[in-house]
């Protein structure tokens, strides 16, 4: 067990879990006032790890949806995991066995990603073990009491609490975006193309996960291809 990089791992991992925390305080409180149970709700959160597709699939489930309709859009709303997954697979240590890769895949979100993907050389699965022991409960936590909690707390504190993830993510990404003008462009490349996908009608059409999906391959295609990190480099930082 690396030890080391367990520990940075929960060190990192607890804005992360805090934020979950605050989110999935709201998914709790929307999933009781939308027919399920507290302990169903905190199941959906211990087994899926994702906002987006959790709140989408809260919609399909209160609207009486089929199991094609949820695979469906879950499919098209998490792919971009997928994508995260292929980049972290290269980011780890090279001798790490399968049965690691599997467990680190289950914890991949786009905060777990993102500190994953700023850390120097490659990276132990220990690390995302840290981080997600602090994340997963965060969110499951944040879950079970929103759930009890039910809509007593008023509209405004629910509206402040749902936006809290978009200011932890920023503070993901702005440190490295300030020492490597790659990853500033890369940033600045996803925003550019993000709004295109806002400002015209005809993109607007274009279902938000596929945007995601989109806006990765294209801007992280770019970056790779004008800014290609050495392999010589890398390797000097393994284990």
């Amino acid at each position: 067990m690396d030890v080391l990089s367990f520990k940075r791992g929960l060190r990192d991992g607890v804005p992360i879990g805090l934020g979950y925390f605050a989110v999935s305080f709201t998914f709790g409180m929307m999933a009781v006032s939308g027919g399920l149970s507290t302990a169903q709700a905190v199941l959906i959160s211990l087994t899926n790890l994702t906002s987006a597709g959790q709140f989408a699939g809260l919609d399909i489930i209160a609207a009486g949806g089929s199991y094609w309709e949820m695979a469906l859009t879950q499919l098209i709303i998490n792919l971009r995991y997928c994508l995260m997954s292929f980049s972290l697979a290269q980011k780890l240590q090279r001798n790490v066995p399968w049965g690691h890769r599997f467990f680190v895949a289950f914890g991949v979100t786009d905060e777990i990603f993102g500190v994953s993907a700023s850390q120097e050389g490659r990276v132990s699965p220990f690390y995302n073990y840290g981080a997600m022991c602090v994340a997963v409960p965060g969110w499951s936590l944040g879950t079970l009491a929103g759930g009890i909690s039910g809509n007593l707390l008023p509209a405004f504190v629910v509206s402040a609490l749902s936006v809290a993830i978009y200011g932890m993510f920023l503070a993901v990404i702005i440190p490295p975006a300030k020492k490597n003008k790659a990853v500033l462009g890369v940033v600045a490349g996803a925003m550019g193309v993000s709004s295109l996908f806002a400002a015209v009608p005809v993109l607007k059409r274009v279902s938000s996960g596929f945007v995601i999906i989109i806006t990765t391959v294209l801007v992280a295609g770019i970056a790779a291809y004008f800014c290609p990190v050495e392999e010589k480099e890398e390797s000097t930082h393994e284990s």
